[in-house]
């Protein structure tokens, strides 16, 4: 019985280490390399949050879709309108796709409006790539972006 709660370790062990090593962006698995970024802004007013931002694949392999994930660090209010291709993915989460991404190609700027459940006078806005169309990023630096944004009105840029 031993034998077979150890074999039973080794076994999960060894799927929880596979799946690890598939994560997308894993530098030694083989596949198409592409370089995804995003650019853009952010403005806040009165607890609405207006982010514009347009994904860029700086190659050398095209991207035939990719997710990116908009984190706040506050709650958003429960209803919201998103634009076509977002979606609430939690209580802090919207994720949007980029659409095809030609190498060394720039996409659709991505236009949404939040709101957060609360009025607050600061949020910290973090993007990231949520999944990559199954490329290889090895420079994840410039997918993942962080803004601090004041409601003031103001833009801020990343």
């Amino acid at each position: 019985m031993r034998v077979l709660g150890v074999l039973r370790t080794l076994a999960v062990g060894g799927a929880a280490l596979a799946v690890m090593g598939a994560a997308p962006g894993h530098p030694d698995l083989p596949g198409p390399e592409a370089d995804l970024a995003y650019h853009g802004s952010a403005a806040m007013t009165a607890g609405r949050v207006d982010v514009r931002f347009t994904p860029r694949n700086h190659g050398p392999s095209a991207v035939p879709d990719a997710i990116v994930r908009l984190r706040w660090s506050k709650p958003l209010a429960d209803a919201q309108t998103l634009p076509e291709g977002c979606a609430r993915s939690g209580e802090q989460v919207v994720v949007c796709r980029t659409g095809a991404l030609a190498a060394d190609g720039v996409g659709e700027r991505i236009d949404l409006r939040v709101r957060l459940r609360e009025a607050s006078t600061e949020v910290l806005l973090e993007l990231d790539t949520l999944w990559g169309g199954g490329a290889v990023d090895g420079n994840r630096a410039n997918d993942q972006q962080r803004v601090l944004v004041l409601d003031t009105g103001d833009t801020y840029y990343f």
